[in-house]
């Protein structure tokens, strides 16, 4: 008899505990629907898809970056170029150093204008210096100058690319957090808007580097 009882007590025990699994397996499965339905799913791939595009905008600025002193280098072998000119470049990547932000940091409407604005002037900043190295014939017939320029180039527009690719995805983004019913989704789970590139004026392009070498010199 208590061997009957101890067997009755234990099937008892795991029909309760499959019983509780059942339940379980249950919740988390009309959960996981709720979720889905109200959004939830969609913007977490959204704000991926937002920090995965700021990745490759970080990548393309820290290339240019990267070639600012050999660019730098190769110019001020020029014993009588404009040193303010350098300076200004010199300066501004710098600057552009001491701005770093993070896909975290992409809800900091100031952090996130401070990291533009430095951008942005070491963007004007390499384009005054390539205008005057017009005046300047032996700096534009480098070798090294001119594979420089043209990896400059390239970097500038795979900036203004990934900037552009970066917008739309904030723009999806941003747009779905503000739609019903995942504006009661974002709310609750705390996706906040996140800032995008805004076009200064005479910014809406990548900046012109290219040289017209066979122009002639004016006399």
């Amino acid at each position: 008899m208590q061997t009957l009882s101890i067997i009755f007590t234990a099937k008892s025990f795991l029909m309760k505990t499959t019983f509780q699994k059942l339940i379980f397996l249950a919740i988390t499965v009309s959960l996981s629907l709720n979720l889905t339905g109200c959004g939830y799913n969609s913007l977490v791939s959204q704000e991926e898809n937002v920090n995965s595009a700021w990745a490759q905008v970080e990548n393309q600025y820290q290339r240019r970056a990267d070639l600012i002193p050999n660019l730098v280098n190769t110019v001020k072998g020029s014993a009588d170029f404009e040193k303010s000119v350098l300076t200004e470049v010199t300066d501004a990547r710098s600057k552009v150093g001491q701005t770093k932000i993070t896909a975290d940091d992409l809800n900091d409407p100031e952090k996130f204008q401070q990291f533009q604005n430095a951008q942005d002037q070491l963007s004007s900043a390499i384009s005054r210096l390539l205008m005057v190295v017009e005046n300047y014939p032996q700096i534009k017939s480098n070798e090294n100058f001119l594979q420089l320029q043209a990896q400059l180039e390239g970097t500038e527009n795979r900036i203004s690319v990934e900037r552009k690719r970066f917008n739309e995805a904030v723009q999806t983004y941003n747009t779905s957090i503000r739609k019903f019913p995942t504006i009661i989704t974002a709310k609750i789970f705390g996706f906040q808007e996140k800032q995008y590139f805004q076009s200064r004026e005479g910014s809406e392009e990548a900046p012109d580097v290219k040289f017209d070498f066979k122009k002639e010199e004016k006399k």
